[in-house]
């Protein structure tokens, strides 16, 4: 895609003046503990404290508002795994326009649930399917047959636009941070080394679901930030921009994973797709295991509820400490709707991911003590068993039992593993990757 036609496409700043009045301008934070940890100056960008908890509404409002009315008459439909339909729902109100929402079934109940409350009346809801691709297919389906406008997630303009706001926000609120501390301080060599800073953001990194936030802020940056390089993230198990980029056009992926929910998508945006080719320094993935791991850590250190997809940008930092010591970063969190009802998963997945959880079959010789000597002396000092589990339903102590075990320190497991060994312990450890371990765990 041309430059000159995308900037003609894309008017941020008449985005922004249409939306003034219905989002919440969200703060641009000076994050201490992870400029500490990376030594360089790490901001927030923080689109989970956004009225609906997401970046979403800004491209569903603006590109709704700019519709005709006869078009609006019948109605809107739109697919999405949650947040773009909050931002959905909540636009419909303040329009006052009839709105119908296709979501995967196994989207978190506080979303659905956020849905509802955003709406109201309205808003109907359809739960269908597994994916995001599954509901567009049958929103866009549903569209055809009721003659209503279809507001997609991403692949769209208008909604570019929109989401290429809180591009236009991030440059404003730094260059305001950056005054307020040459305004208080009389240090020349002070103020020019912060004036140098505040120009400047080396890096900006965000996550990619469809590509919607991505093609707005990178068109957008690209023209008022033109040295900033833009790292775009997506989950290790969803590489549609990742993909696609390698193969130099959108694919399809057969399968992904579907727990970072607001970015897993078989297949990226064409208009985004587009874009973001020609904007993107590059784009990283993040297993998802180091993403419920940041999600923890931001909690307890920052008190910062993110959803999974809201932590991978942050969740990307570790892999690029060297390039970024000593360096401006921006981080955005997309998103803060995390059902509270996930966090044991979460929780789960980050024992194992840094290895602190395993689980394996364990077949106890059939004697007295068997099980005490397991855990007197196979066991560490700081080992605890979570789970414990004997797989038959009848003679369960003739069979194998499922055993969870979180250690103190992965470094514990070598130690566990030998001990298995030591005392001849019968054992089969599952792999997470493995199929049984999909059926037992």
């Amino acid at each position: 895609m041309d430059t000159e036609v995308q900037n003609t496409a894309l008017d941020f700043k008449a985005a922004a003046e249409r939306l003034k009045d219905i989002i919440v301008r969200t703060p641009l934070t000076f994050n201490a503990n992870l400029s500490k940890k990376y030594k360089c100056n790490v901001y927030l960008k923080r689109e989970d404290l956004q009225v609906v908890r997401s970046y979403k509404l800004r491209g569903a409002y603006n590109m709704m508002s700019t519709l005709p009315a006869a078009q609006l008459q019948n109605g809107v439909v739109c697919a999405s795994a949650g947040n773009h339909a909050q931002g959905f729902a909540y636009s419909c109100k303040k329009l006052n326009v009839k709105g119908v929402v296709f979501m995967p079934v196994p989207t978190p109940n506080q979303k659905v649930s956020q849905v509802k409350m955003f709406g109201e009346n309205f808003i109907e809801i359809k739960l269908i399917g597994d994916t995001y691709d599954d509901c567009a297919a049958a929103a866009k389906k549903y569209r055809e047959e009721h003659d209503m406008v279809f507001i997609p997630a991403f692949d769209d303009y208008k909604i570019i636009e929109g989401q290429g706001t809180v591009g236009v926000e991030i440059i404003e609120q730094l260059k305001d941070i950056c005054k307020e501390k040459i305004d208080n301080t009389n240090n020349i060599d002070n103020v020019n080394q912060l004036h140098s800073a505040g120009d400047c953001i080396d890096y900006l990194f965000l996550p990619i679901g469809g590509g919607g936030l991505a093609a707005g802020v990178g068109t957008y940056f690209k023209e008022h930030s033109p040295d900033t390089k833009i790292i775009g993230i997506e989950p290790l198990g969803a590489p549609a921009m990742y993909q696609s980029l390698k193969e130099g056009k959108v694919v399809t992926l057969e399968t992904i994973d579907k727990f970072v929910d607001g970015a897993a998508v078989k297949r990226v945006g064409d208009v985004t797709f587009s874009i973001c080719k020609d904007l993107l320094e590059e784009v990283h993935l993040v297993a998802e295991g180091k993403v419920c791991s940041t999600i923890l850590k931001l909690y307890s250190e920052d008190a910062i509820v993110a959803e999974p997809a809201g932590a991978l940008a942050i969740a990307a930092l570790d892999d690029y400490a060297d390039v970024i010591k000593g360096k401006n970063v921006v981080c955005i969190i997309s998103g803060g709707n995390n059902d509270i009802d996930r966090m044991q998963e979460i929780k789960e997945r980050a024992l194992q991911y840094e290895g602190l959880k395993y689980y394996f079959l364990i077949r106890f010789a059939q004697r007295p003590g068997a099980l005490k000597e397991f855990v007197n002396y196979v066991l560490g000092p700081n080992d605890d068993i979570t789970r414990f589990e004997y797989m038959q339903k009848h003679n369960k102590e003739t069979g194998p039992a499922l055993v969870g075990i979180e250690l103190k320190a992965k470094e514990d497991y070598h130690t566990l593993i030998n001990n298995l060994k030591q005392y001849q312990i019968n054992y089969t450890e599952l792999n997470k990757d493995d199929n049984v371990f999909g059926y037992l765990v």
